[in-house]
């Protein structure tokens, strides 16, 4: 089998990975790598601060981080099975569309390899919640205020996870809620935060559950993705929010849109 990524016009090598007997071509002056081992990576599980814009697969990442890092003992023994079945990896979401999208993702990226994964958010049953954890899932993707519910019932075992993820968790609204879960969990874990933007406020609040982080920043004038145009439009009188609103659509072509509200009467009342 030959596999090649090779742009046209390129010169070419051929290096042989005995391993696998797969043959690959690379440009001239790259050197392939046979295996991970000799990249000479190290797992150090340090804290980690990543920034990123909006949708550039930090939900993927996030997936991809949680189903590597669990632990899955495929085992007959009832005993042994339970305790592979621990939850290993916590994701904070600040809104519950956003801990279910992850769930989701985290579903379909370790759907071969068994990881079972489940949402733990405000406006669903708890009883359903507790029989979830009690039956056993590696991974709890939830809202704090569920999250901090679930771990005060004690249905929430903390003992074995291994990393905490905040995702956009930048309000301090959460602070709370973040300390107490964060003091629940073991001493070693590691912990990565998620965002698209961070204020230096919201990187003092990181310190006080936070070791030595490694940092991964964009510039700001690479914040926004490339091809989006943003703008904003002052209006003096609540009264005139909604003939504002939809001025767009007589002069754009607009076949999708999210409106985001601050309160959900305004979105009741859109939707009117």
């Amino acid at each position: 089998m030959t596999t090649s990524v090779v742009p046209a016009g390129r010169s070419t090598r051929r290096a042989a990975v005995d391993d696998e007997k797969l043959v690959f071509e690379t440009t001239e002056g790259i050197e392939p790598v046979a295996s991970f081992d000799e990249m000479g990576l190290k797992e150090d599980g340090r804290d980690v601060i990543a920034q990123a814009q909006y949708g550039t697969g930090k939900t993927s990442m996030i997936a991809l981080t949680a189903c590597q890092l669990v632990d899955i003992v495929y085992v007959s023994a009832m005993l042994i099975l339970a305790q592979s079945h621990r939850v290993q990896a916590l994701i904070l979401s600040p809104t519950r569309e956003l801990a279910e999208q992850t769930e989701k993702v985290i579903t379909t990226i370790g759907e071969d390899i068994n990881i079972q994964v489940h949402a733990c958010i405000g406006g669903k049953s708890v009883g359903e919640d507790i029989r979830k954890l009690v039956y056993g899932v590696h991974v709890v993707s939830g809202t704090p205020g569920r999250v901090c519910d679930m771990i005060k019932r004690r249905s929430l075992r903390t003992r074995a996870i291994r990393v905490l993820v905040l995702d956009e968790m930048l309000s301090r609204g959460f602070k709370d809620q973040i300390y107490y879960v964060y003091i629940y969990l073991p001493p070693e874990l590691q912990v990565v935060l998620i965002s698209a933007t961070l204020p230096n406020e919201i990187l003092e609040i990181t310190s006080k559950f936070m070791t030595d982080p490694v940092k991964i920043l964009v510039k700001r004038d690479e914040l926004t993705l490339e091809g989006i145009k943003q703008f904003f439009v002052v209006v003096e009188k609540e009264e005139w929010k909604f003939e504002t609103l939809t001025d767009p659509y007589d002069t754009l072509t607009i076949t999708q849109a999210v409106i985001f509200c601050n309160t959900k009467r305004k979105v009741t009342l859109l939707l009117a």
